[in-house]
């Protein structure tokens, strides 16, 4: 870890009443909703899919990319690939009228999917995006004016990417904390009212995956799965606190480290999960004065792992794990497990369910295939249960955003806005 600025204390500036003073329980403000864990607290949602059901609000022309949508106050905003560029893109959530689009670097393309991979963050009135080549950006959410923007590569001394900069900007009160992947930083945190480069930790490859903001044994920590495993940080300075090695072929550490209590006093636990064969393991964390102890509770790796997330952060419900497991070195099969996140027992099994991704809201699992159907399943350890499934849009690699009672979907040609409430 090197320190390259100290912190400093930012002033906010509110200069027009529509930017976002705070965000509500009903918003989708970053990557798998506001506490990045694919969890939301919406309620009364649907309880079958069917062939009215759920209602397209609406349904936008978009562009080609694999930002997910992020909702605050009245918009509804991600990135694409248009006309030669990587745009930042706002639609109005209820009409999916464009308000604006900002122009942020060249358009990516890569083999395995053209486009930005990373979703924006909505946080105190702008939008903090992160381009597929490592332009990373602030943004005033009312407007789409650029605030400012720095090349992260150059100022990390980064490599690109071989399937392009993925993670989703974790904005803090002073920083915003990307993977950029350098000899001499894994993790990079960035004045938030400025771009000034602050701290960087770590060394080595970027990875697919997104810096979180977890407890973890009492207190709150930067947890980053990158290339070469996971590391936790302190979020004001990025000192490094523990390590974990997990070396996945291609770099391929994709989904979300999730938190979990294990047990009592300064212990808890870190579940990390990895396709190519991979595996997954639930780490415990221990603190003892200033030093930390990482062992495994329980470890599931190789071919025969009970959890394989291939780009999938699985979400947790109670004592148990909802998620994909994908067989082989991201082969095309993909099964649909609960596992006994305390144990790693599995509990059942959907065989072959397919590629997706899932969301939790209301006691159900909200699935996106790759398919382009949604599909609805209970979170109960006890069976699987299906409520339903439609196609309602194209080939997609996104996960549901669910806010308002809506949810918010895209492809590489539209977005669609549906209506999840209940019935009345």
């Amino acid at each position: 870890m090197q320190n390259l600025a100290r912190s400093l204390s930012v002033t906010f500036l509110f200069g027009s009443l529509f930017c976002i003073s705070a965000i509500r329980a009903a918003d989708w403000p970053r990557f798998l909703g506001d506490a990045g864990n694919g969890v939301s607290s919406e309620t009364n949602l649907l309880d079958q899919l069917g062939t009215d059901s759920p209602a397209v609000r609406w349904q936008v022309a978009g562009g080609i990319g694999m930002s997910a949508v992020v909702v605050a106050d009245q918009s509804a905003i991600t990135m694409w690939n248009d006309a030669g560029e990587q745009k930042l893109v706002a639609l109005n959530k209820d009409t999916g009228k464009t308000l604006w689009t900002t122009a942020l670097a060249p358009a990516y393309k890569n083999g395995q999917g053209d486009g930005p991979r990373a979703t924006p963050t909505i946080a105190d009135g702008r939008i903090y995006a992160f381009t597929s080549d490592g332009m990373l950006a602030a943004v005033d959410f009312a407007t789409g004016h650029i605030v400012w923007k720095v090349d992260s590569m150059k100022l990390t001394g980064a490599k690109p990417a071989e399937y392009g900069l993925s993670s989703s900007p974790l904005v803090t009160e002073t920083f915003v904390i990307v993977h950029v992947g350098s000899p001499q930083a894994a993790v990079a945190a960035f004045q938030k009212s400025t771009g000034e480069l602050a701290w960087t930790a770590g060394s080595g490859p970027a990875g697919y995956s997104s810096p979180t903001l977890l407890q973890v044994a009492g207190e709150t920590q930067v947890v980053s799965f990158v290339g070469s495993g996971v590391i936790a940080m302190t979020p004001t300075e990025g000192k490094e606190l523990w390590s974990y090695d997990f070396e996945t072929p291609y770099d391929c550490n994709t989904a979300s480290p999730i938190s979990l209590s294990t047990g009592s006093g300064d212990t808890s636990g870190v579940f990390i999960s990895a396709g190519e064969n991979h595996g997954c393991v639930l780490l415990n964390i221990s603190k003892r004065d200033d030093d930390f102890t990482v062992t495994e509770q329980w470890a599931s790796v190789d071919t025969k792992s009970v959890m394989r997330n291939e780009w999938q952060t699985s979400v947790i419900v109670g004592n148990h794990l909802y998620g994909f497991n994908n067989v082989g070195s991201a082969g095309p099969t993909t099964h649909l497990a609960c596992i006994n996140v305390h144990s790693g027992e599995v509990v059942w099994q959907k065989t072959r369910f397919g590629k997706g991704n899932v969301v939790l809201a209301d006691g159900k699992l909200w699935i996106t295939t790759m398919a382009g159907e949604l599909v609805l399943v209970k979170a109960d350890p006890a069976k699987f249960q299906e409520l339903g499934r439609i196609k309602l849009f194209g080939k997609t690699r996104q996960s549901l955003s669910i806010a308002d009672g809506r949810g918010y979907i895209r492809d590489d040609a539209e977005v669609v806005c549906l209506e999840l409430r209940r019935p009345k």
